[in-house]
């Protein structure tokens, strides 16, 4: 049998978990000349998300991660590469003469696919308008290109003022829908929220939560039968109460739960099974991030991993407060109703060795 449960990259198909609302809104959305902003936590599945949704749109897209991307060259190059994914060079050849600096163009023998780069010290400010040029004038108002950017907060360290120059080329162009996507909510709030922000209001600002425990369960329940035939529902609902609902970590627990449950048809409790073996398994992981927080962090962590109140007189609010604040955008903590660990195995090896 084949492990019904993914997790670690983009799910679509048969691994996708619900969230057909969300697919819905956005698939209607982009019919409109709008933009959109999708601001949640790492791993709520906001890639997976918008990637199904633009699949079904059966539109043309471009998709780029900021988060992999080194300069505004490379993020030129990168958006050129994706342009040439979708239209032969031979069909934009007449836009890229007029490109101020011309791209040097290849082909991979191996894959077919084409590489684009610039020359060393070339002006980043002419490269990304030329390019976001070319994306626009390919094509039209009935034809209209999704151009996704995924962790856009990543934007403000590329270049000084590339927000700037971003925006004054976006708001004149027809031809594309652009999709934000940002796990930094202290960010991206600022960035299309803070009135003396470029693209304040650019777009729709939503907020993606976690799968509401209900759909998460039926999903979860339905793919447990075939190794728990008469405990499916019990198993679902401890891998939920561990996880909180998270995406991500509820696919990691029930990948391994049903594996467990595949190879060793005599455990006791393979939801427990499976949280000591994923604990086990990244706990040098956990030492050494461990290792590199400081005293105040290391305490917040025990806190919260233990539900015990912050507000204990150990440390001033204001101290705590910024504490959080840097948690979250290192990807520690989450905060959805409440503060919690992003990551529940983490917050099992804290307690553990507490």
């Amino acid at each position: 049998m084949e492990n019904p449960f993914k997790f670690g990259t983009i799910v679509e198909a048969d691994y996708f978990t619900d969230r057909i609302k969300e697919v819905a809104y956005i698939k209607e959305f982009v019919k409109s000349a709008n933009h959109l902003i999708l601001i949640s936590p790492r791993r709520f599945g906001k890639s997976s998300v918008v990637a199904k949704a633009v699949k079904e749109s059966k539109r043309k897209s471009i998709t780029v991660n900021l988060q992999k991307v080194t300069s505004v060259s490379d993020l030129s190059a990168k958006l050129l590469r994706e342009l040439f994914k979708i239209h032969p060079l031979k069909r934009l050849k007449h836009l890229i003469k007029h490109f101020r600096i011309i791209p040097m163009v290849s082909t991979n023998p191996l894959t077919g696919s084409m590489d684009v780069s610039f020359q060393p010290g070339v002006d980043e400010t002419v490269l990304i308008e030329d390019v976001l040029t070319i994306i626009e004038k390919s094509h039209s108002e009935k034809d209209r290109i999704i151009v996704v950017l995924d962790e856009f907060q990543e934007i403000r360290d590329l270049a000084p003022n590339l927000d700037k120059q971003l925006r004054s080329i976006m708001q004149e162009q027809k031809h594309i829908n652009y999709i934000m996507l940002g796990s930094q909510e202290s960010m991206m709030t600022d960035i299309f929220e803070n009135k003396k922000s470029p693209f304040y209001h650019f777009g729709e600002l939503k907020r993606l939560g976690k799968l509401p425990r209900e759909d998460f369960h039926q999903y979860l329940s339905k793919r447990m039968k075939d190794v728990f035939p008469k405990d499916c529902d019990i198993i679902a609902d401890k891998i939920l109460d561990y996880t909180v609902c998270h995406p991500y970590y509820s696919q990691q627990l029930a990948a391994n739960v049903w594996q467990t449950a595949v190879l060793q048809t005599n455990t006791d409790d393979a939801v427990a099974t499976a949280i000591g073996y994923i604990v086990s398994s990244h706990g040098l992981d956990y030492e050494r991030l461990w290792m590199n927080l400081n005293r105040t962090n290391r305490w917040i962590l025990q806190r919260l991993a233990s539900n015990k109140p912050l507000q204990s007189g150990e440390y001033r609010t204001s101290t705590i407060y910024s504490a959080l604040k840097r948690l979250q955008k290192d990807g520690y903590v989450i905060y959805t109703d409440r503060y919690e660990l992003e990551d529940p195995f983490f917050r099992q090896w804290i307690v553990e060795e507490m």
